[in-house]
């Protein structure tokens, strides 16, 4: 492959050399690509780099090198035009808690420009596909923390993102709450998006995700489907958890 191959739209997300470092190199010259209309799973330890490589992605960090593309779309050079066609969401979910939900959204879309009847038709889509329905008209700040990442969600998704970017969104959801996340992000990769998302729940990860990236020390140590991670951990058969440990424990064996 070249040292710096062309970026496509063909690709939702590429990733090349890149670099950010605080005390210690938090993302040392990552490089990845994630295909349009694929669910991404990144996996690694705390301290891998993981939410550090998707911050940057968003937009929320400056690289101190590399390059990022979005469906073609220089992010560094055109962060504007590269968020229209992401959406970011967090582990701690971000939201106005003296808003309703629908008032949440319909403010949402109208940052992105979207017209009244629009966001309010996307917004009771939303809230339905999330279970929502019966907090639509009650303020955030009563709501628990799984109700809350529900809303994040769902403004998240409001102005249609063809690229969703997900750190531990199923962190503190119960069963039923992660269930229904679980189900509109399989809609939207259905209908075409591709999402990116870290977990520490491998389990999620072996039943969603079409292909799985490992990180270690803010590289990508190893990638492929399950099968494929299990032929490189040597492991055949193996549950996703052994795998995974194998390949980080040889990285820090290597290291």
């Amino acid at each position: 492959m070249p040292a710096n191959p062309p970026m496509t739209a063909a690709f939702a997300l590429e990733i090349h050399g890149l670099a950010k470092r605080f005390d210690r190199p938090a993302v040392d010259g990552l490089e990845l690509a994630v295909r349009a209309g694929e669910f991404y799973a990144l996996l690694g330890a705390n301290g891998a780099g993981k939410t550090t490589s998707l911050r940057l992605v968003a937009g929320l960090l400056r690289p101190d090198a590399g390059s990022i593309s979005v469906f073609g779309v220089d992010a560094l050079a055109d962060p504007v035009a590269a968020k229209r066609l992401m959406a970011w969401v967090s582990e701690e979910p971000m939201i106005y808690d003296r808003l309703t939900p629908l008032e949440y959204l319909e403010f949402v879309a109208g940052l992105w420009g979207i017209d009244a009847a629009t966001a309010e038709a996307r917004a009771r889509d939303l809230l339905g596909w999330l279970g929502l329905e019966a907090q639509a008209e009650q303020r955030c700040e009563s709501f628990s923390k799984g109700t809350r990442q529900k809303v994040a969600l769902a403004g998240a998704l409001v102005h249609e993102p063809r690229l969703i970017i997900l750190d531990e969104p199923l962190t503190g959801l119960d069963a039923a709450a992660a269930r229904q996340v679980k189900t509109v992000l399989r809609e939207r990769v259905r209908a075409g998006a591709s999402v990116v998302m870290t977990t520490h729940i491998l389990e999620v990860a072996e039943r969603m995700a079409d292909r799985i990236g490992v990180i270690a020390g803010g590289r990508l140590i190893a990638e492929g489907t399950l099968e494929e991670l299990r032929i490189q951990a040597g492991h055949s058969g193996s549950s996703l958890e052994d795998t995974f440990l194998a390949l980080v424990g040889r990285e820090a064996e290597a290291a």
